[in-house]
């Protein structure tokens, strides 16, 4: 969608249903040409209107775009589900109810937002008012992944549009629906015509590489894998624009032998098998105190064999397949590799047979191994699929430094029932973001982000708002 119309592009590619394999539509792949059209559609708008517009009334546009979120809910389920073929319940409780909070948190943090001001007494006796005020960064480039897309895309363009920004989208060629319809509630909400362009197609050669080179471009949001966000940090350089970068992560769990050992596998489990191993933030390192190490073990492997893969429309189905056939390969790779390593495997391992239709789907079995330290390719790589590595340890200290022995540094928990080691083990984690005894637990106004190889920069609450904007010194002598 460009300036609110639905344009063709250059060609069409499918989109493949992940759970049973069939054709479910084909997607126009925009070229120079339509993201020339989408940018200049931006810049339009922004010098438009919606530049000018003051703040009350772009959070209450907002606002509206989160009840017309609420109101299409089924329709953005459907969106999501047919995209990723993750279970509706998760679709529903997770990506549609945080978009619609995503646009809420934002209109109520661009409401309050305010900047520094100084009284400046100099010398010779006068005096200075110093004072900040923010403008838009300009046209963005958003471009987000296909794993949670509706979530994390309102996750980048409510705090835009709320900065009076404008906007470029390209979803990840996987994940094309929901992107689509979110640019149609948008324009039904009354946000003006090119304010929210969306753009379709793949990377290198394609939309994205157009798009991140575009010279209209005035900053780029990404969240995606490392490897990508070096290629838009090479592709932005020449022109030294701003960027936000979520990235990969290898995420280390550790648990102490005081732990509630009932709340923390239940909770390894999720944070390691949550829409099938497919968050950024999901744990791939499990690191467990000796005297309770086969207990959790076999524990978390018994949650493993438990889960219930199968159709998304079914409210028993905790699981749904991978994204693709090609990352399903990927994420089999790793299986392999596991145990040419050595690995010791507990649970999964290998690809489901289901019936029902779905075997022609990119189905994969939540998996577990032990046997492995840190100087496995199995346990440094990133997967990106429910699997996850167990490994001992005996010390405090050891614990951290095998957690911190990463290149990522995106997100860690630490399982204990003393709350004084928590704090400690916590603020030693090489991370963006250090649970004690949950995960994934979040405030929208706390700071979301990376170190190393996982990104630049954070998202979240003020510090969103630090990206989307540019702020001005004025100096007034009294």
């Amino acid at each position: 969608m460009i300036g609110g119309e639905l344009v063709e592009g250059v060609g069409t590619f499918q989109k493949i249903d992940p759970v049973d394999g069939a054709v479910i539509a084909e997607v126009h792949e925009a070229g120079p040409r339509e993201v020339d059209r989408a940018v200049a559609a931006a810049r339009a708008a922004l010098e438009g209107p919606w530049g000018r517009m003051p703040v009350a009334e772009r959070a209450r546009l907002l606002r509206r775009v989160a009840d017309l979120v609420e109101r299409r809910s089924e329709e953005l389920v459907a969106a999501e589900v047919g995209d990723t073929g993750k279970p509706e319940t998760l679709a529903r409780d997770l990506d549609v109810a945080r978009a619609a909070a995503n646009f809420r948190a934002f209109a109520d943090t661009a409401s309050a937002a305010g900047l520094d001001s100084y009284l400046t007494e100099l010398p010779d006796g006068r005096r200075a008012l110093n004072y900040a005020v923010r403008a838009p960064l300009g046209v963005v480039a958003v471009i987000v992944p296909w794993n949670l897309p509706l979530l994390l895309l309102t996750w980048k363009l409510a705090p835009a549009l709320a900065s009076g920004n404008t906007v470029v989208i390209k979803p990840s060629e996987e994940t094309p629906s929901s992107a689509t319809l979110l640019a149609q509630i948008i324009s039904e909400a009354g946000i003006p015509d090119g304010v929210v362009n969306v753009v379709h197609g793949f990377g290198p050669g394609s939309a994205g590489e157009h798009l991140t080179t575009h010279p209209g471009i005035d900053g780029v949001t990404f969240t995606g894998e490392s490897s990508t966000g070096s290629a838009i940090m090479r592709a932005v350089a020449p022109r030294v624009r701003p960027v936000s970068f979520e990235l990969g992560g290898k995420n280390a769990a550790v648990v102490f032998a005081d732990a509630d050992l009932d709340a923390a596998i239940a909770g390894l489990a999720r944070s390691t098998y949550l829409n099938t191993g497919q968050v950024c933030l999901c744990t791939e390192r499990i690191y467990v105190e000796r005297p309770i190490f086969d207990e959790v073990a076999v524990g978390l492997a018994e949650h493993a064999r438990r889960l219930r893969l199968g159709r998304p429309e079914n409210p028993a189905t905790t699981t749904g397949p991978l994204i693709s056939a090609a990352h399903r390969e990927k994420v089999l790779s790793y299986y392999d590799l596991a145990l040419s390593e050595g690995a010791e495997l507990l649970a999964g391992g290998g690809v489901p047979t289901l019936g029902d239709g779905l075997d022609g789907g990119s189905w994969i079995e939540p998996t577990l191994w032990t046997g492995l330290d840190n100087s496995h390719r199995t346990v440094r790589e990133e997967i990106f699929g429910p699997a996850a590595v167990v490994m001992p340890f005996d010390t405090e200290d050891e614990a951290i430094a095998l957690a911190n022995d990463t290149e990522y540094g995106l997100a860690a928990v630490t399982w204990t029932s003393d709350l004084t080691r928590g704090h400690r083990v916590a603020q030693r984690m090489r991370v963006g973001m250090s649970w004690v005894n949950t995960w994934y637990l979040r405030d929208l106004r706390s700071p979301f982000g990376g170190v190393g190889l996982s990104g630049i920069g954070r998202e979240g609450g003020m510090h969103s708002l630090d990206f989307y904007t540019e702020p001005t010194n004025v100096c007034v002598q009294l």
